[in-house]
């Protein structure tokens, strides 16, 4: 390439930053003006299989309006050959960066193309990323980003490792309230002991409050100007620092774009571009994408609220067909509902996976009847609760760990344990620790309970370890919902159950003491198993069984008044 600009001398030029998460690494292109014409060397960066690199281009004009007046992407070519077209972002001044990663390892050469063919400084300007593979220990980069299992049914990592889904949810965790460093660092790594593996949380435009209400503030301040003029890329440089460190500790960032109610406010276009912005900037990591929260929701003191539901159903549609058009990495895509994502959406096929709100006030009966609805509707996808009964000392009532706990087994049973997403009151709007969040648009108030009093209620135990004893079970990735396998039931209470292929497997959920009958397709077979405690989480009797000519065997719970669950695998 020749120019009348020419470059600093490699040596100066190249600025390599890396943060805990491995390799980010920022490779600034600087040009002088140069009345000579000289040869532009190609940028050379190095990095790991799935780790993010980064690399920064400055214009060469100056723009009044840069975020809407210019356009940049790289073209990438993969060692296969295979092309992708990665947007870049604005990153304030006269910078912009591409952030890419792929988990092949080789050469992966780029150009840049610009909407401003004539800025010297970001268009045409070319260079290789270097890929070894990765040798720590982060799961996410030895196995690659969540995707969606061969089997349609369940979640895997990039590699096909089966994953397990059990998230957190921290709507506003990119506010101000969540403070960074240390209260990131105190509720993550709370929820990494405890076996989460996934954050849900809003990039910017909030659940329960208008646009630009001070509660939605970062450290610098909105991720829009006023009226949405523009994206302020000081934003998303504070929110960085949470999102990579969650992707850092091996936790999924389920990064939703926005709640619903914004779309009308931003317009179809704005949001187009807002969302452009995040596959831009976090796209590279591994990541779920869930385009909206509550997709159909009007705004709270809305008006016209049937109007807005079908209008915002239609063109939410329109916005994810976007996002799956223009993300290179191709991450897995959802969106939160009001019931479920598919009945959100106009085109409910652009979806990865069904992603329920099966309600704060359902028990687990409704619970898994919703469950097993999802699971029985087409096209087949996998299904799991993104929003279920939220562990609370309000909201309207208290509710106590049962709730969630009784929640996640009945819906996570009758999906097929795909996974689940646990809730508290306190964490989801991040009430500070001495400012509670305050009221919703509607004037009521979910609760007040300091986010870090909330991290430590008992559901959050009983719920994250219930990860653990699921992966412990023989062919866990491969469970399908079995209710008619359950042919008698003590209780009025509903009971489910799941089973995995050729029956090797079986994990049944009781809400309350009793006895059950199940009638397997693995007639004379000897099983091992035990009951487990829910409530304590450990393993309280130990038992061994035959079933009888037809499949069939009956069991009784411990006497104990509360919910357990049985576990059984062939001997």
């Amino acid at each position: 390439m020749t120019s009348r600009l020419s470059l600093i001398p490699a040596s100066w030029v190249r600025r390599l930053a890396f943060t805990r998460f491995g390799a980010y690494v920022s490779c600034c292109l600087l040009l002088l003006v140069s009345p000579s014409i000289a040869e532009c060397k190609d940028i050379v960066v190095k990095t790991e299989t799935n780790k993010m690199v980064e690399i920064s281009f400055t214009a060469s004009s100056a723009y009044t309006d840069p975020f809407n007046e210019v356009e940049l992407d790289a073209v990438f070519t993969d060692p296969s050959g295979k092309q992708l077209k990665v947007p870049a972002f604005w990153a304030g001044g006269n910078t912009w960066k591409v952030r890419y990663a792929s988990p092949l390892q080789g050469v992966h050469s780029f150009i840049t193309v610009c909407s401003k063919a004539s800025d010297k400084g970001l268009n045409n300007i070319k260079g290789r990323v270097e890929i070894k593979k990765y040798k720590g220990n982060n799961l996410l980069l030895q196995h690659g980003a969540v995707k969606v299992a061969d089997d349609k049914r369940h979640f895997a990592y990039g590699d096909g490792t089966p994953f397990f889904w059990m998230g957190d949810t921290w709507w506003m965790g990119l506010t101000k309230r969540l403070v960074w460093p240390e209260d990131v660092k105190l509720l993550a790594d709370d929820r990494i002991k405890k076996g989460f593996n996934v954050v849900q949380i809003v990039a910017g435009l909030y659940p329960d409050m208008p646009a630009f209400d001070e509660r939605g503030e970062n450290e610098a301040g909105f991720p829009w100007e006023a009226n949405y003029t523009g994206i302020r890329p000081s934003y998303f440089d504070a929110a960085d620092k949470k999102i990579m460190y969650l992707a850092d500790q091996g936790i999924t960032p389920c990064i939703v774009g926005a709640w619903g109610y914004h779309l009308p406010w931003l317009g179809v276009d704005k949001m187009k571009q807002h969302w452009r912005y995040l596959v831009a900037r976090w796209g590279a990591l591994p990541v779920v994408w869930c385009a909206a929260g509550e997709t159909t929701m009007p705004f709270y003191l809305s008006k016209t609220k049937e109007a807005d539901k079908e209008w915002q159903k239609n063109e939410w549609t329109n916005v994810i067909r976007y996002i799956k058009e223009i993300d290179p990495f191709k991450r897995t895509l959802t969106a939160h509902p009001s019931r479920t994502a598919r009945e959100s959406l106009s085109d409910p096929s652009l979806l990865d996976f069904d992603m329920h709100q099966s309600g704060h006030g359902s028990g687990p009966a409704k619970q898994a009847a919703q469950a097993l609805d999802g699971w029985r509707t087409q096209p087949v996808m996998p299904v799991m609760s993104g929003e279920s009964r939220y562990e609370a000392l309000a909201i309207p009532k208290p509710l106590p760990a049962e709730a969630p706990r009784g929640a996640f087994w009945a819906h996570t049973v009758n999906s097929g344990l795909a996974g689940h997403t646990y809730g508290a009151n306190g964490i989801w709007q991040l009430n500070g620790i001495n400012k509670p969040y305050g009221n919703s648009p509607g004037g009521n108030n979910w609760g007040i309970t300091p986010w870090n009093e909330a991290m430590n209620l008992a559901g959050s135990t009983q719920i994250g370890a219930a990860r653990k004893l699921i992966e412990s079970i023989p062919g866990w990735s491969s469970f399908e919902p079995q209710p008619e396998m359950i042919t008698q039931w003590s209780s009025k209470d509903t009971a489910v159950l799941a089973v995995t292929a050729n029956s090797q497997s079986a994990l049944a959920y009781l809400p309350s003491p009793g006895s059950i009958t199940i009638t397997l397709p693995a007639p004379g077979q000897q099983y091992k198993g035990f009951w487990f405690n829910p409530v304590t989480i450990t393993k309280e009797k130990e038992l061994t069984l035959t079933t009888d000519n037809s499949g069939k065997f009956m069991v009784t719970s411990p006497a104990a008044s509360q919910d357990w669950v049985l576990v059984l695998t062939k001997n």
